[in-house]
């Protein structure tokens, strides 16, 4: 199957322009607003489409993290030691592909990391000063800081010093507190000559021989063209779109709930691909469903159908739901002696059962006997001394499952609540101008956000933070350029 690309038009086409000006923004999530508005503070001219009839998109969905670092006021303010160079040397090591233009991204982030942290505050909202110390999804209540990726998990603590960087905003719980930011957002682009249209979809691109020079958009039964010396689009993921699922990431498919708004239907990423974007990490997703909190169960093993450890237990819940999607028939279990099960007051791991005897217990989950036995054995022998020599997970999370009975969660796709949604999207440089494959420019085209590929690659590297961290840095870097500062 090849995408559904939208018509190009030609400017020598269009009869009469609705608007020009020096900038069109597509998408009013957290990279669009900080687009728009970085621009317009440069003095461009900028017009900024939203399909949906409000501001936020899936940005407006998430629990609030940032993953910054470097030294930031929270950082400091609980006695946290960081550096840029270690936040940067801990994203080299969990980056999937770390090329010449990913690793300066990586340093430009890495460097710019406590600045744009005071930025976000300058919008006019405050992280709390604070550390949650358990090993959570997300903070629970309004603390702003805790580990959110895999920054203890091995071989990354060998290669960076551990430092918690995920910054929550003040709201409870794990959705819609990104709502504060972009509350605050739109605040301070409503006190700027941005001129915002809701319910006003981008259409296609029109060029000029080799350069995007505008948009055609769509409100409603009216219809129109901008001209604009630069075009950024920030139109968010593909999740929502069923056909380019089943083409580039089938593993998210029908056993699976989009973690996205209602216009994650790639049609950001088509209208780059119309104009000869090369596309980047299209097969990669963030799945997951996890197994903690309570983080006591993380002291257990997960094994395949085969009996057989495959990842270590303390990793970040989207490294352990991808590993297990590497496993046959995307089966695995979570299993936990007596001294240490707790089961989750959300469970998206279903409880199956529990067992006086491991031999018991390998027999109904369909283990060929004996390795279940083998592996919780040798497990158990080497957690009594603090060790893992096969997996390496951290000593704070190993304690020996010997004490029966035994219990078991089901993580196997189609049986966990799994959620996930999609990391491709358009090769950008460093300032989001939008590349072919060649690595040439294609001129007047940027791109930032979930549609664009920066520094979240993969569900196995990602840490919680890190799409709206880096959608709103590179969101402010796009804005800038594309205002031709």
């Amino acid at each position: 199957m090849s995408l559904d690309l939208p018509d190009v038009l030609s400017a020598s086409d269009v009869s009469a322009w609705s608007d020009e000006v020096d900038v069109v923004v597509v998408g009013f999530g957290i990279s669009g607003g900080c687009a728009a508005l970085e621009a317009a503070r440069a003095g461009a001219r900028v017009v900024l489409l939203e399909r949906a009839a409000e501001y936020g998109g899936t940005s407006a969905m998430a629990g609030g993290h940032f993953y910054l670092g470097g030294g930031t006021a929270v950082q400091r303010a609980v006695g946290v030691e960081d550096s840029p160079e270690e936040l940067c040397k801990y994203l080299m090591a969990v980056t999937r592909e770390t090329d010449d233009d990913t690793a300066a991204k990586i340093r430009a982030f890495s460097g710019d990391s406590v600045e744009h942290f005071d930025w976000i505050e300058s919008l006019g909202m405050r992280f709390e000063r604070s550390f949650y110390p358990e090993k959570a999804v997300i903070q629970p209540g309004t603390q702003g800081l805790m580990y959110t990726g895999n920054e203890k998990v091995w071989p990354f603590l060998e290669k960076a010093t551990p430092a918690p960087r995920g910054h929550k905003v003040p709201q409870p719980g794990d959705t819609d507190g990104a709502k504060i930011v972009l509350d605050a957002l739109a605040a301070r682009i409503a006190e700027t000559s941005v001129d915002v249209r809701y319910e006003t979809g981008a259409t296609n691109l029109v060029v000029d021989g080799d350069r995007v020079v505008g948009i055609a958009w769509r409100h409603f039964e009216e219809r129109g063209v901008i001209r604009a010396g630069a075009v950024v689009i920030a139109a968010g993921g593909y999740v929502g779109n069923d056909d380019m699922v089943r083409e580039y990431t089938p593993q998210l498919g029908s056993k699976l709930i989009p973690l996205a708004s209602t216009y994650d239907d790639g049609l950001g990423i088509r209208l780059g691909a119309s104009v000869g974007a090369d596309l980047r990490m299209m097969d990669q997703a963030f799945i997951t469903a996890p197994f903690y909190p309570p983080s006591k169960l993380v002291t257990g093993i997960v094994v395949n159908k085969d009996g057989k450890r495959f990842v270590a237990e303390d990793s970040y819940h989207s490294r352990t739901a991808g590993f297990v999607m590497d496993q046959p028939d995307r089966a695995a279990f979570l299993i936990v002696d007596s001294a240490h099960i707790e089961h989750p007051d959300f469970p998206l791991c279903p409880f199956i059962d529990g067992w006086e005897t491991v031999e018991e217990m390998e027999a109904a989950l369909g283990i060929p006997e004996g390795n279940l036995v083998a592996t919780l054995g040798d497990y158990n022998k080497h957690a009594a001394d603090k060790q893992d020599p096969d997996l390496h997970k951290h000593p704070d999370w190993l304690e020996p499952q010997d004490r029966g009975p035994w219990g078991a969660y089901d993580l196997s796709l189609g049986k966990a609540l799994y959620a996930g949604f999609t990391m491709g999207g358009m090769r950008v440089d460093l300032d989001g101008r939008v590349q072919r494959a060649d690595l040439s420019v294609i001129d007047g085209l940027y791109a930032a956000g979930a549609c664009a590929v920066n520094i979240a690659q993969d569900g196995k590297g990602y840490a919680s933070g890190t799409q709206l961290a880096e959608g709103s840095y590179f969101g402010r870097r796009t804005g800038r350029r594309a205002a031709g500062r």
